[in-house]
């Protein structure tokens, strides 16, 4: 540490004894065309001028007027000469200094190049990382200076690569091939966008350097691939875990109760509702605990939609069962309804329902592949929302009664249980969980009146694909449809995707209607 230090203060020094801004330098870099402040800009942050790092921030920050052949910085209403510092009346015809896109890159490469040298380990990273899609051999020197210097063994060996990024293209061929044996070892995708430039039949010409480009970018090519298929499998699991919430309600009200409930995905747009209710509540009136809002908004949603399932059961739905077709025609019309209540109370357009910082973000697993924050944590609440009702329904009291009332209502009956009371309890449970479903979903997608309907059939797929009735079967069944549908995704597109799943799941239940986990004993029977 005290080496790098050491070696920052004498780059500084060095710099400041032999260069300082002059005024043709600001002027060149604050006026005129876009390539020639370009080639000012680099040329300045190759000498390491110790005044550069002030001017580049101020050009970012819009501050940096021009009149006539001077250039000013203007802070706080207060105006000093770009070169001398010294402070100065501006005049009133200074015009300021407008930075397109481009000249934005170039300064903020520009910057990143000259914190190569800071002191600071985290400021040195994050120049490098800067530095990786913009590097170019104006900043060779300062690149090099900054490699002589590094003394953290993981920077060091990120630029090298980002010193044979560069060499890649000089005119020496020693020089080439070095670079490009060294970019083998990279991880980063830009590295491979490069290696193919260099391919191209008009940008490389000798033989063994492009032998050698080619085995490098082979080499990164197989690298590279194991990050996408890592990522199709996560995103897979994603999707699987999601597709495991929203069925997960279902299991209970389809597979143990036997109602074809259309309404399920209303009642997860409810769960979604309630949670942009509790994220403007916390707003109004909690905004120093907005993060945790989520943490309000899951018990709030199950609430919200166990309610309406339970109003739902104790009018319509306990009068239809054991008539499929009269429940479905019911609870499609129930959904109908619940839609057009959402439209009439929250609008047509969908509701915004923002990330608390901590799902925000995510993390980088490999160079290529990022885990959204916000995706971990649903596959965790879809496990722990597993975990809860397969609790409940082989532990408790009611999943006893639950399963009792399945398997042989009269008997139920005739044992003191309550059918009537355990139906409502058993639908609310069903319609509560999709509510969760819903609320897990308001953090990953857009929340609007038509939430549901993305997702009621491909719940039902997997229900009737890991067998009706069955929690185990629907585990199986939705993590391996969300990562069939994310393969074939990545082969055929998303629509043929879901085609071929669809399909695949018609075929097997023609040739096992039972699906994955058949029931078993009197239910079986019944």
């Amino acid at each position: 540490m005290l080496f790098r230090i050491h070696v920052w203060l004498l780059a500084l020094l060095a710099a400041s004894s032999a260069h300082a801004l002059t005024a043709d330098q600001v002027r060149a870099m604050a006026t005129g065309e876009n390539d020639d402040r370009a080639a000012a800009i680099a040329k300045v942050a190759a000498s390491g001028d110790p005044k550069a790092p002030e001017f580049f921030q101020a050009l970012l920050d819009d501050a940096v007027k021009t009149a006539g052949d001077k250039v000013f910085v203007v802070r706080d209403d207060k105006a000093v000469d770009a070169a001398t510092g010294a402070p100065a009346t501006l005049p009133s015809d200074a015009e300021d200094v407008v930075n397109s896109n481009r000249m934005r890159g170039e300064i903020e490469s520009a910057l990143a190049s000259l914190r190569l040298l800071s002191p600071d380990r985290a400021q040195r990273a994050a120049a490098i990382k800067e530095l990786g899609d913009s590097a170019d051999e104006a900043r060779l020197p300062l690149i090099e200076t900054a490699y002589a210097a590094e003394t953290d063994a993981g920077l060091k060996a990120r630029l090298g690569l980002l010193r044979a990024a560069v060499l890649i293209a000089s005119p020496d061929k020693p020089k080439r091939l070095e670079a490009a044996l060294s970019l083998a070892d990279s991880h980063a995708p830009a590295t491979k966008t490069l290696l193919l430039e260099r391919l191209k039949p008009d940008a490389e010409t000798d033989a063994e350097v492009r032998a050698q480009l080619a085995r490098s970018l082979s080499a990164l090519e197989s690298r590279l691939a194991w990050g996408e298929r890592l990522g199709v499998v996560f995103t897979g699991a994603s999707l699987g875990s999601i597709l495991l919430l929203v069925a997960l309600g279902l299991a209970i009200t389809y597979g143990l109760m036997g109602v074809i409930n259309m309404a399920h995905g209303e009642l997860m747009m409810i769960g979604a509702y309630a949670t942009y209710v509790v994220q403007n509540l916390f707003k109004a009136w909690l905004p120093g605990m907005f993060d945790w809002y989520v943490l309000a908004a899951i018990p709030a949603s199950f609430l919200a939609s166990a309610l309406v399932g339970a109003a739902m059961e104790r009018s319509v739905i306990r009068f239809l069962y054991g008539r499929p077709l009269e429940t479905l025609l019911a609870t499609w019309g129930i959904s109908l309804v619940l839609m057009q209540a959402v439209r009439s109370i929250f609008g047509a357009q969908n509701v915004q329902v923002e990330n608390p910082a901590w799902l925000s973000g995510g993390v980088q697993a490999m160079s290529n592949l990022t885990l959204p924050f916000n995706r971990i944590a649903i596959i965790a609440f879809a496990a722990l929302v597993l975990a809860g009702l397969a609790l409940i329904v082989a532990r408790t009291r009611l999943g006893l009664f639950v399963r009792g009332v399945t398997q042989n209502r009269p008997m139920a009956a005739c044992m003191g249980v309550n059918t009537a009371r355990v139906d409502t309890y058993a639908f609310a449970l069903g319609s509560g969980i999709a509510g969760l479903a819903g609320c897990a979903l308001s953090q990953v997608g857009n929340v609007g009146p038509d939430l549901g309907q993305g997702y009621i059939v491909d719940s039902f797929m997997v229900v009737v694909l890991g067998g009706v009735g069955q929690l185990a079967g629907t585990v199986y069944a939705a993590l391996g449809l969300g990562v069939l549908n994310k393969l074939l995704e990545g082969w055929t597109g998303a629509v043929l995707a879901k085609i071929m799943v669809l399909v695949f799941i018609v075929v097997f239940i023609q040739k096992r209607p039972q699906g994955l986990f058949a029931m078993k004993g009197r239910s079986a029977e019944a």
